[in-house]
């Protein structure tokens, strides 16, 4: 096993679901507000995975309001509390960026 891998390795989570791009989940994030810490949770279509092992990241597509929202996460972040897996979705893309430029909220198929 190369060194680095050996020091990265006690940083990953090993508690993170198997997901995939157009999966709809919902992630946990940890919010510090002065001497409170809460849990607040961030809903929405997966829209892209990339790198890999401790830099890898997912970028997650939310409506709210009318105005789209992404939001780029570590998959290995000590901030992410869990990711939830709520739908699992058939798309044929890696990267499902043409969600963008829809208005409207954008029905992906369901797989089983």
């Amino acid at each position: 096993m190369n060194i680095i891998d050996k020091i990265t390795k006690k940083y990953m989570n090993p508690s993170i679901p198997e997901f995939r791009v157009g999966d709809t989940v919902s992630v946990g994030v940890k919010i510090i507000e002065g001497k409170r810490e809460r849990i607040q949770a961030f809903e929405g279509t997966v829209v892209a995975r990339k790198g890999a092992g401790i830099n890898e990241t997912f970028t997650v597509r939310k409506q709210s309001y009318g105005v789209g929202v992404e939001r780029i996460f570590p998959v290995h972040s000590p901030k992410i509390d869990n990711i939830t897996v709520l739908r699992k979705g058939i798309v044929r893309r890696a990267k499902l960026t043409f969600l963008r430029k829809l208005a409207a909220q954008y029905r992906i198929d369901e797989r089983m």
